[in-house]
């Protein structure tokens, strides 16, 4: 393949397909007896190919990838001896090679993604992503910044009249333990989906209104798809409210909200009253 587009929103969208059609072809060839080895496999394939990649055509940019060793770490130095410090740096690439590793290695599931998303020091938004894209291979499509997708219509029961019933993604694994309540609350219904890159995805392309979690996360889990929600028009924030900050020296990100800006006031007011 020649080289990748230079802009950075279309690159982080090469990247995603890229990586998104080696996981395709791994699992074509692995198969789905053993969900442990097409597991490891996944994260491998997807997180050397991308790092190849951005080593070879972004050599100046930090990366932090879920899959570096000590990604987990409150990193007051770098980890990996002679990598450019992301601390630092005016760039930093934030990577999720294979969100939803589960869902990935059960046959038939497409609920799972690759995230690619770029920090900068300079950014003009709150959130510091300027460029994102979430890859979903075995739905064969990818979401990015570059041509951010309109923005999303109401689902068939919020359209169809008669009171507005919300569509709420939810962690088929995972739900925080007041969300059952919090859906009671505002009237809507649980949608349970797999990774967190596919429920972002969900919500933007307007599958459902909304999703929450509040069970603990990293940046890697949310960055691509927060950056790809917010060029679209969604409103994005963690759960008090609070803008979401990426490239932290703690990578912790233990909560979001995403959803349609007109039910941010009444899901947050809710929010207040229920993961307290």
């Amino acid at each position: 393949m020649g080289s990748p587009p230079m802009i950075d929103g279309e690159f982080a969208r090469w990247l995603a397909a890229r990586a998104g059609q080696a996981l395709l072809n791994l699992r074509a060839e692995v198969g789905f007896a053993d969900a442990g080895a097409l597991k490891s496999a996944g994260d491998k394939v997807s997180h050397d190919l991308i790092r190849t990649e951005l080593a070879r055509w972004r050599p100046g940019d930090a990366v932090l990838s879920e899959e570096d060793e000590g990604s987990r770490l409150a990193w007051a130095a770098e980890v990996n001896a002679g990598a450019v410090s992301r601390l630092t740096a005016d760039r930093v690439w934030i990577i999720d090679p294979l969100d939803g590793t589960r869902e990935f290695s059960e046959e038939g599931r497409a609920d799972w993604a690759v995230h690619v998303a770029l920090w900068a020091r300079t950014a003009p938004t709150s959130h510091g992503l300027v460029a994102g894209a979430v890859g979903l291979p075995a739905q064969h499509r990818v979401l990015g910044t570059d041509h951010p997708p309109a923005y999303p219509p109401m689902t068939v029961e919020a359209a169809a009249g008669g009171g507005r019933t919300i569509r709420l993604a939810a962690s088929r694994s995972r739900p925080p333990v007041f969300l059952t309540d919090l859906a009671e609350d505002v009237g809507a219904h649980l949608v349970p989906m797999g990774s967190a890159g596919a429920k972002i995805a969900a919500v933007v392309t307007g599958e459902v209104d909304a999703y929450i979690h509040a069970g603990g996360q990293y940046e890697w889990d949310s960055a691509a798809p927060v950056a790809v929600a917010t060029a679209t028009g969604l409103h994005a924030s963690r759960i008090d409210g609070s803008a979401l900050k990426y490239n932290e020296a703690d990578p912790r990100l233990p909560d979001l909200l995403v959803c349609r800006k007109d039910l941010a006031s009444r899901l947050l007011a809710a929010l207040q009253r229920h993961s307290g």
